[in-house]
């Protein structure tokens, strides 16, 4: 079983830094590909991350590309999506999700964490 929770959401001027935390049950990064969702009011929910470091590759949108960056603290079973640059479209619940190798779809979630970016 793989549980995530999510952490670092919160209330940033244009511009600014978050880094959000997934806090994931053991061996999760090495067993999963995890990936970085985001929902905004209206809209689809959206990858704008995914890694799998057992596989070495990793993913970003062209809209995050270049601000957003991943990290993992595998002693903490804890991985991190430093976001940089924020803007107010980057506003959004994110959440941390994990996806079998061969599942066909993100089947664990986190709780998600919201942020808001204020212009």
């Amino acid at each position: 079983q793989v549980q995530l929770v999510e952490s670092g959401g919160g209330l940033v001027q244009a511009g600014g830094s978050l880094r959000l935390s997934c806090a994931a049950s053991g061996r999760t990064f090495s067993t999963y590909t995890m990936g970085w969702f985001r929902q905004a009011p209206g809209k689809e929910r959206e990858l704008v991350a995914a890694v799998s470091w057992s596989a070495g590759s990793t993913y970003y949108a062209d809209s995050v590309k270049g601000r957003f960056t991943f990290s993992r603290d595998s002693a903490k079973n804890t991985m991190y999506l430093q976001m940089n640059s924020l803007k107010p479209e980057d506003t959004a619940v994110y959440y941390c999700a994990a996806k079998g190798v061969r599942a066909r779809q993100y089947d664990y979630w986190g709780q998600g964490t919201q942020v808001t970016v204020s212009s």
